[in-house]
């Protein structure tokens, strides 16, 4: 599984947002304080504003408790589904050549469970 960046920046901009004595959050205060580029942040913001787990009204916010913010979600929605084990075929649809051995694919099904459990447990505030 690939985290990309702006998954890692949706994470940290949430993990912050969520933290208790930040004072009011601006873009500014944000970028500086969790290494994020302020573009790539804004554009981050647009994201995580339109699919509503932030407010922009007087200042940046939460716009529901961060324990109803799970990991997996925010990684969904920026990066789509969640997929540890791909098919190595060129055209991405076919079947991944270690499906010829349940044993091996088996595995890597259960590892994709567990992934997919453990992000889906974990909500912000588990950071907080």
């Amino acid at each position: 599984m690939k985290l990309s960046l702006c998954s890692e920046y949706a994470l940290l901009c949430l993990i912050h947002l969520a933290r208790p004595n930040h004072g009011a959050p601006t873009l500014e205060s944000i970028s500086d304080s969790q290494h994020i580029p302020a573009e790539i942040l804004n554009e981050t913001l647009f994201v995580l504003k339109k699919a509503r787990y932030i407010k922009t009204s007087q200042r940046i916010q939460l716009a529901k408790p961060a324990s109803r913010i799970t990991v997996l979600e925010i990684i969904r929605l920026f990066d789509g589904a969640l997929a540890p084990m791909e098919p190595v075929s060129i055209k991405g649809y076919d079947v991944a050549p270690m499906e010829s051995e349940p044993k091996l694919s088996g595995l890597f099904s259960q590892i994709q469970d567990y992934i997919s459990n453990q992000l889906e447990h974990t909500t912000i505030a588990d950071f907080v």
